[in-house]
């Protein structure tokens, strides 16, 4: 398997990964906190829905714009207005297993000159499509380290 080939996979198993650290959470456990700047795994099922259906715009403008100028957002004003504490998870879920198998779709079919085409990013400056698939082939699996940090925080203060 190549390389790209990897990360692909990677990138398409990262809803199941979300789903596998969730299994067994209760409510309580998805708003455990880690520390005051940390975010719960609730707030970060929502971020990853968020983050997937901005990525998944983000790749198609890669593929179908020459040089597109990728925007940035604030991902703790998105948290605060769009209210990540308070939502019930399930939508949120549904829409990250939405934009990564349309967006994996894309990903198997793409031509070799596909891979070449790029972008700026308005936070980080060249952007293209292979550095959108590394970013995101991790991207979903940061939900089982925050329910891991939530949990020892729990134990420590206990």
């Amino acid at each position: 398997m190549s390389d790209r080939q990897g990360l692909i996979e990677r990138y398409r198993q990262g809803h199941a990964a979300v789903l596998a650290a969730l299994e067994g959470a209760t409510e309580e456990e998805l708003d455990l906190r880690a520390g005051p700047d940390q975010w719960t795994a609730r707030e970060v099922v929502h971020h990853l829905a968020d983050s997937e259906m901005t990525s998944a715009i983000r790749l198609r403008r890669l593929l179908c714009e020459e040089e597109p100028l990728i925007g940035g957002y604030d991902e703790a004003e998105f948290a605060c207005r769009l209210r990540y504490s308070e939502r019930p998870i399930a939508s949120g879920l549904r829409a990250l297993e939405a934009a990564r198998s349309t967006s994996a779709e894309i990903l198997e079919g793409l031509e070799e000159a596909d891979w070449e085409r790029s972008g700026t990013h308005s936070e980080s400056g060249h952007y293209s499509v292979r550095t959108w698939l590394e970013i995101y082939a991790a991207h979903a699996h940061q939900i089982a380290r925050a329910r891991t940090r939530a949990r020892a925080s729990q134990h420590g203060s206990a």
